[in-house]
C-alpha cells in the first residue's frame, strides 16, 4: 500500500463510498479522487470493499463509467483463477441457498472438456451438473449465471415460464446472457489470415 501515492501523508483527496451495483459481489465501492492523479484510474479490493482511484477533475459521469469498467476488470482478473470441482460445488451450494432457498441440491458439480456447443448441462434424475471448460476465465457473474441456470433445471426440467421465473432473482441474468451471446458471435466471425 505504501507504494500508492494516494496513501502518502498530505496527498489531497476526496473519498466517497457508495453501495455496489446489483450483483457485484462486494459490499461497498469507495471512490478516492486525487489532485495528483492526472490520467490513470486503478482499483483494488480491500476486504469486502472495492477502492477505485481516479483523478480529482473527473466528472460524475466519467466517474460512474470508470467505476463500472474497473469492477468488470477486477471481476475478470479474479475469475482467471480457475475454480476446482470442489470450489465449483461450494459455489453452487451458495447460489442455491441465495436464490433458490437451498432447494436445488446437486449431487455433483464439475468441469468437463467435452461440451463445445453448450455452456452447461444437467441431468436432473442424477442431480449432476457439468460446466464447459470454456467458461474458465470468464467473469464470475457469467459462471454464476450458468451455474444458476443448471441449478434451476434441478427444480424445473424444461425452459418454460416457471424456469425463467426462477432466474429472475439473479440481477445479472441479462448481462451474462449478453456476454455469452457475444462470445458465440465472435467465434462465428470470419478469421482473416494474418489478422490478430
Amino acid at each position: 500500500m505504501s507504494a500508492d501515492p494516494l496513501h502518502r501523508a498530505g496527498t489531497p483527496q476526496r473519498s466517497t463510498t457508495s453501495p455496489p451495483p446489483s450483483g457485484s459481489g462486494t459490499s461497498a465501492i469507495e471512490v478516492r479522487r486525487s489532485a495528483r492523479r492526472r490520467r490513470t484510474v486503478s482499483a483494488y479490493r480491500e476486504g469486502d470493499r472495492t477502492v477505485v482511484l481516479i483523478p480529482a477533475r473527473m466528472s460524475e459521469a466519467e466517474e460512474q463509467r470508470w467505476v463500472n469498467v474497473m469492477l468488470d476488470k477486477l471481476a475478470a482478473q479474479e475469475s482467471k483463477r480457475v475454480l476446482g470441482d470442489a470450489e465449483l460445488a461450494e459455489r453452487a451450494q451458495r447460489l442455491s441457498a441465495q436464490y433458490f432457498d437451498g432447494r436445488a441440491r446437486p449431487s455433483s458439480v464439475r468441469w468437463v472438456t467435452n461440451q463445445n456447443t453448450r455452456w452447461g448441462s444437467c441431468t436432473p434424475a442424477e442431480g449432476s451438473i457439468r460446466l464447459s471448460h470454456r467458461l474458465q476465465g470468464m467473469p464470475e457473474y457469467v459462471v454464476d449465471y450458468v451455474l444458476l441456470h443448471e441449478l434451476a433445471h434441478l427444480l424445473v426440467p424444461g425452459h418454460g415460464p416457471r424456469f425463467w421465473r426462477l432466474l429472475e432473482g439473479y440481477p445479472r441474468t441479462e448481462r451474462a446472457r449478453g456476454y455469452l451471446e457475444g462470445v458465440v458471435a465472435a467465434e462465428r466471425l470470419p478469421h482473416l489470415p494474418g489478422a490478430r
